[in-house]
């Protein structure tokens, strides 16, 4: 069944107070959903092509340089009752030329809090994630994913709320100091795009002790989610020889687009090279108008296969 590749962020990361671009969000959201289990090695490999593929943005590597570069150099901020940690994500980042890959390597220290996976998480679609344009809608969608069972979210300081989102810097310097400045420019695109974009609608109260607004509350409730984009990075299992993992995973991406569930047929369709070639050939076509199958897309991509039969007509 197709389903949406899921990111789960230990609730003290997700609380740590950093400072990320829209760009560097889009990064360690595609990062986390990477990360498996039984994986030994802290090394990873980022196709952008794939991350372009679920946002619809393009990347150009300046930019791209940019941001590892300012991920690198900043830290994750990590408070307990016990201690503050600092933090930092990669021991190092190299780009693969030619290829459109970025490979990454994790530090020791930050891995507990993406892999750790115990009572108290979050758990939010990478594909939700991803749509949202404003860096402060992805971190409130965090936030308020850690609350959707609940249906409200605790009563944040605002103060508080404001350095998790970056507005206060370590020094106490404040951006939108003004409260309809909050509202406008963050609270309410906030809002807007995660009401629109993800499986949450959200709501705000700001709450004011005298004359002063000191807290602010969200309400959460579950909603149908208009336009899904179902995403399997994992879907593909093993490496198939001589087919790179992007086509793979492309092409089982494809296959959940077009609603092809049947067991057997992706199994039959994701170990053959040349069936990978041409779900991705026909997927193009498909795109680019060269094929016409408004009816039903999937029922002839599996004829073109010579997995089931077409259909003969019925004479008249």
């Amino acid at each position: 069944m197709s389903r949406e590749v899921e990111i789960r962020q230990h609730n003290a990361l997700t609380n740590a107070r950093y400072d990320y671009s829209e760009l560097q969000l889009d990064l360690l959201f595609f990062i986390i959903s990477r990360l498996r289990k039984d994986q030994k090695t802290s090394l990873y490999e980022l196709p952008i092509k794939e991350l372009a593929a679920l946002t619809g943005k393009q990347y150009h590597l300046p930019y791209l340089r940019q941001a590892t570069e300012g991920m690198g150099s900043r830290m994750f901020e990590v408070e307990t009752p016990e201690r503050v940690k600092q933090l930092w994500m990669f021991q190092r980042v190299e780009y693969l030329k030619g290829q459109g890959i970025i490979e990454i390597k994790l530090t020791e220290d930050i891995l507990p809090y993406l892999f750790e996976l115990k009572d108290n998480f979050t758990s939010y679609s990478l594909a939700a994630a991803l749509r949202l344009t404003s860096k402060y809608a992805k971190r409130i969608y965090q936030h308020c994913s850690q609350w959707k069972d609940l249906g409200e979210t605790k009563k944040y300081d605002l103060q508080d709320f404001k350095k998790m989102l970056g507005l206060i810097d370590d020094k106490g310097n404040e951006k939108m100091k003004q409260i309809k400045e909050l509202r406008e420019r963050v609270l309410d695109i906030a809002v807007k795009q995660i009401n629109e974009h993800t499986e949450l609608h959200i709501s705000y109260k700001l709450e004011k002790r005298v004359r002063t607004f000191k807290n602010v509350v969200f309400t959460v409730k579950p909603q149908a989610l208009a336009e899904t984009i179902p995403f399997d990075l994992v879907a593909t299992g093993q490496p198939l020889p001589g087919v790179q993992q992007s086509h793979l995973d492309n092409a089982a991406r494809v296959l959940d687009e077009l609603r092809i569930t049947d067991a057997r047929h992706r199994q039959t369709i994701l170990a053959s090279a040349a069936h990978v070639a041409e779900v991705n050939r026909y997927n193009h076509d498909l795109k680019t108008g060269k094929v016409k199958a408004s009816r039903n897309p999937g029922g002839l991509l599996l004829v073109r296969l010579g997995l089931v039969a077409a259909k003969v007509a019925k004479p008249a």
